[in-house]
């Protein structure tokens, strides 16, 4: 089994306060990634009332199924909220616990909402990884900003309970939490908009203590692989029904760059992919 150095990070939590960021494909994406990459995994929904990554994991074996197809699946498990905050903390503890056990890594999907599973589960985290739309709007879960002068007055809400988080993690074990800010859902036009959050978010980044990061841009794939329980990472797979387009090879290649930036290993880039321009769109 490809087990990790007892100080390498072996949880990964996927958070952001605000729904619609793209979270859940961005979780199962990096959970097939780590899992192609050699590592066990097991993965852990706290959004249950939405349960868009435990719904994906089973169109996963759905689809794996009726095409007999061997895809690779993360032990996966799913925590509703209750009224009763210790013990849904508790649950959560023995969620992570038994699958460290058994697994290499662990990622967590926490709701679009701030609750006491979704800080509690941002606590456990070695890595967080934040995917934010790159638009204004979304900005705002991370700091407030003058729009006269476009400079940043503070950070916001969800900043500040990842450094609260940052700092009780380090009191109560020493270790770190490396932040990771993922701008998603970017634009493949070259926009004043675009420029203007990337320096924005630069500064930040310096402020607050993150990793910034490109993403994985607006594509109509991501709808469709939705549906199967399928990620970009699985389109080599012989037996799929879906046929590779210069789109999906470019789309393939923004996963790379993403699990390149985290760290992941990664098989060498066929052919096609290699010889694509990385301007490339679709």
């Amino acid at each position: 089994m490809h087990r990790q150095e007892p100080q390498a990070p072996r949880v990964v939590v996927v958070g952001n306060e605000k729904g619609g960021s793209g979270k859940s494909t961005v979780a199962m994406h990096l959970l097939i990634g780590f899992l192609r990459a050699g590592f066990t995994v097991g993965s852990i929904d706290l959004d249950a009332r939405q349960g868009t990554l435990t719904t994906y994991v089973t169109n996963r074996e759905s689809y794996a199924r009726r095409f007999e197809l061997s895809l690779p699946m993360p032990i996966h498990q799913s925590i509703h909220l209750t009224g009763q905050e210790a013990g849904d903390r508790n649950r959560l503890d023995d969620a992570v616990g038994g699958l460290l056990a058994e697994c290499d890594l662990v990622l967590i999907d926490t709701p679009g909402a701030d609750n006491h599973l979704s800080r509690a589960g941002h606590t456990h985290a070695d890595i967080l990884v934040t995917p934010l739309n790159d638009s204004f709007i979304d900005l705002d879960v991370l700091a407030k900003v003058d729009p006269e002068t476009m400079r940043i007055l503070r950070p916001s809400h969800y900043s500040e309970m990842v450094w609260d988080i940052k700092k009780q993690r380090g009191q109560r074990d020493g270790r770190s939490i490396h932040w990771v800010v993922l701008r998603n859902r970017l634009s493949q036009l070259d926009a004043r908009n675009k420029r203007d959050m990337e320096g924005l978010l630069r500064d930040l980044s310096r402020r607050i203590g993150f990793q910034l990061i490109e993403g994985l841009c607006e594509r109509v794939i991501y709808r469709e692989m939705y549906l199967k329980g399928l990620t970009l990472l699985d389109l080599r797979e012989k037996g799929t029904d879906i046929t590779l387009s210069m789109s999906h090879i470019a789309a393939r290649q923004e996963l790379r760059r993403l699990l390149d930036a985290l760290g992941v290993p990664q098989a060498a880039p066929d052919s096609a992919e290699a010889a694509l321009p990385s301007a490339a769109t679709g």
